[in-house]
């Protein structure tokens, strides 16, 4: 599937494919976070602690989260890897009780091990930052389970992730190289029918980096002449902080960007996401619909 150059098309709506035992709209869909950690770069440690954490869940998806994604291992800039067990021990009972509750989840790890506890548990999504290169095992896992697997655009772990952020053209160089990894865990047994490609905003990308690739989610989704559907995670993220800074020039805090990532989420939605990743369910919820109200007049 390798391959390819930017195609330079209209926006291609992704939304509407349909990924097994994953919710389908005729919308963009809403992937609420649920960060078992006490680091993680937006909302570290409100969640620190199962009980609190399964709530959390739980009220995400009463608010219009599609998704619940669960995740026990920060990946903001600089962050350290916590081990193995510490992260199974994070979110074993959290996913574990999201699904006996009925609410489709995602796991948001690169490890293998914890992928595979979720996946008994009953989690149909496995959200992998690295795309397979953090652990090989990864996506064998995925494709023996029969699960489907996001594959992120990444470039290495967080502590030096930005010493890699250098491109020529982003776009190109980016799909390029989730080509690379698509044809990868294909060749593991991943079915591409499976497959969801996610930019990567932030991992790995400068802050002028991410606004190309939210303008061309219809080339991303374009691969080797198959078409995946694309996760936007653009909430909360720095660049937007960046944008947003005030006249001596400090990034507007993380809990105060929420406002332009709904407006991100609304053109994202419009540009054919078919789903995003966001901390803030309710005001995201309106505007994937409102996006998608948009697109269909725009068709007529």
């Amino acid at each position: 599937m390798s391959g390819g150059v930017r195609g330079g098309h209209p926006p291609e709506a992704t939304q509407t494919l349909q990924l097994p035992g994953l919710p389908k709209a005729d919308r963009c869909l809403v992937m609420g976070v649920v960060n078992v950690t006490p680091d993680s770069f937006s909302d570290g440690g409100q969640w620190f602690g199962a009980e609190t954490a399964i709530k959390h869940g739980l009220d995400l998806a009463a608010q219009g989260a599609d998704i619940v994604d669960v995740g026990g291992e920060s990946t903001r800039p600089g962050a350290q890897r916590v081990l193995e067990e510490e992260e199974l021990r994070r979110v074993g009972p959290v996913v574990t009780e999201l699904v006996r509750a009925g609410v489709p989840t995602s796991i948001d790890t690169m490890r293998a091990p914890v992928a595979e506890f979720a996946l008994a548990a009953g989690v149909q999504l496995v959200n992998d930052v690295s795309g397979g290169l953090a652990d090989p095992d990864m996506p064998r896992l995925v494709a023996a389970a029969g699960a489907s697997y996001v594959v992120v655009h990444w470039r290495g772990h967080s502590r030096d992730m930005y010493a890699r952020a250098a491109y020529t053209d982003v776009v190109l160089e980016v799909r390029e190289e989730l080509a690379h990894r698509i044809d990868a865990v294909v060749a593991a047994g991943v079915d591409p029918a499976r497959i969801v490609v996610d930019p990567g905003l932030g991992f790995g990308k400068r802050p002028e980096h991410n606004w190309p690739l939210l303008t061309h989610l219809g080339d991303i989704a374009r691969i080797g002449g198959h078409t995946f559907p694309v996760l936007v995670g653009a909430s909360r993220k720095r660049f937007l902080g960046l944008l947003l800074a005030g006249p001596d020039g400090t990034p507007r805090p993380f809990e105060r960007c929420d406002g332009a990532t709904v407006a991100t989420t609304a053109l994202a939605a419009a540009g054919g996401a078919w789903c995003v990743r966001v901390h803030q369910v309710p005001d995201n919820a309106d505007a994937v619909r409102v996006a998608s109200a948009w697109t269909r007049a725009s068709q007529r």
